[in-house]
């Protein structure tokens, strides 16, 4: 009995043995099969992503090209001494001011225009004029929508008349705003109105908090501001790399209506940079989290 069990096990031990090598050659095959898939799978996955970067790459340096050829003939053509029609100088800067807002002061040139116009004795100086004060508000109109999709703002009506009878200004309501959860109190206080420039005097407070303390700390800024300063450029800096700007919406005969919107340095103009000072306190304040032992 025991010999027949032996010759049974023997004979499964044959019979299994070159199974057990069969299967394991298959399962050797279908991890090559399949690791094989997935390295392929990744390759394609990074050669399609080096590409799309590749392509962006390109593409961001061809628009920098075309932006920085465009900027330069306008520019040249604007200041040139051949530029003297006021018509002609109001379409290169609306080029300018449509397409390179961001990064330029146009204020200047806006200013140097309207003065022109002003001085000018053509029938059509209203005309002009209007027009200028409708690039300048679309540009503003445009840097709003920008910086309201990513900073809180609040809006406030100007009266000239109380302005005038008001000793030292007028101070319109304040307003707590709260950006990367630092809450400042916002206050404006307009001093001066001058109808004529359709510009205005102001004041602008902001007090931050300091964190676990009672007192806070004071930004502020005096200034006149008008149609022709864009939010992106004319603003006050406050720490941690923020932003604060007065911005002129409109400016009417008896009034005028502002916006004061803080928004992240990284919105503001292409020239301007955080301070060192300040990146290093940006990083060591994003390390802090992971640095802190859990409780």
């Amino acid at each position: 009995m025991a010999d027949s069990e032996k010759d049974w096990w023997d004979k499964a031990a044959v019979i299994l043995h070159p199974l057990g090598g069969l299967l394991a050659a298959l399962a050797v095959a279908g991890l090559g099969f399949f690791g094989s898939q997935f390295l392929e799978k990744r390759q394609a996955e990074e050669t399609r992503a080096r590409f799309y970067s590749d392509l962006i790459s390109k593409r961001e340096e061809a628009d920098s090209a075309l932006r920085k050829d465009m900027f330069m003939s306008i520019i040249q053509s604007f200041l040139g001494p051949g530029s003297t029609s006021i018509e002609d100088r109001t379409v290169k800067l609306e080029l300018l001011a449509y397409n390179f807002h961001e990064s330029l002061n146009l204020k200047p040139l806006f200013t140097q225009l309207e003065g022109d116009i002003a001085r000018s004795h053509s029938p059509a100086k209203a005309e002009q004029q209007a027009r200028l004060e409708r690039v300048a508000k679309e540009v503003t109109r445009k840097e709003m929508v920008i910086l309201e999709g990513v900073g809180p703002s609040f809006e406030r009506t100007v009266d000239f008349a109380d302005v005038a009878n008001t000793p030292g200004g007028i101070a319109l309501d304040p307003a707590p705003l709260t950006l990367e959860g630092i809450t400042r109190d916002v206050s404006v206080v307009v001093k001066k109105v001058d109808p004529a420039e359709k510009g205005m005097q102001v004041r602008l407070e902001v007090k931050t908090p300091r964190p676990g303390s009672t007192d806070y700390d004071t930004d502020d800024a005096e200034f006149w501001t008008g149609l022709f300063d864009f939010p992106m450029i004319d603003h006050t800096r406050l720490s941690h790399d923020q932003r604060c700007a007065v911005v002129v919406r409109n400016f009417g005969q008896t009034s005028a209506r502002i916006s004061v919107i803080l928004f992240p340095g990284v919105y503001a103009s292409l020239k301007e940079k955080p301070y060192v000072q300040e990146m290093i306190q940006d990083m060591l304040g994003a390390k802090k989290p992971a640095d802190q032992p859990s409780r």
